[in-house]
């Protein structure tokens, strides 16, 4: 009985510590079976940030999202993208990506494309933090299609405010 008794507790144990170690795996360590990947990001718009509708730079500030299929057709529509702080963005038309396609997803108001690969958020303000944040691409089920996080120190070697995860 003492040997089951500790074989049991060292399970437990190991357990306890598995999950303890998958709680503190960074978000992007994960991989997703998802066709869609964040391809890269724009994080911080070149030039001085001015959210102005008018004249301002958030429309440099974009996401790009490819289907890495190599034969499923998928339809953006209803997919969620969001930073860490919760500030979200539906994509509320369909937008069919063909195996290998991608699309821009660009901040300020602007004429949705499917010709020119792009989407506008129709909001002038930034969504990503210049600094720092976590993008989160969601399927229309809830499920998490895939997840990056950044830092401008360790990920933008470069400086040039755009990072690449998936070529």
């Amino acid at each position: 009985m003492y040997v089951r008794h500790a074989l049991t507790a060292a399970a437990t144990a190991a357990s306890v510590l598995a999950v303890g170690l998958a709680a503190a795996a960074p978000a992007q360590a994960a991989e997703y079976s998802s066709a869609l990947k964040i391809k890269g990001v724009q994080y911080d718009a070149p030039g001085s940030d001015s959210n102005k509708c008018s004249g301002g730079n958030s429309k440099h500030e974009y996401l790009t999202i490819k289907n890495y299929s190599r034969t499923a057709t998928v339809d953006l529509k209803g997919y969620v993208v969001k930073d860490a702080a919760g500030n979200k963005f539906t994509f509320p038309a369909t937008h069919k990506l063909q195996p290998g396609d991608y699309i821009k997803l660009r901040g300020n108001y602007g004429t949705d494309s499917d010709a020119k690969n792009v989407v506008y958020r129709q909001n002038c303000n930034f969504i990503w933090n210049n600094d720092k944040d976590t993008i989160y691409l969601d399927k229309p089920s809830g499920a998490r299609a895939d997840v990056h996080s950044y830092t401008k120190k360790s990920n933008d070697r470069d400086g040039n405010g755009y990072i690449t995860y998936h070529g």
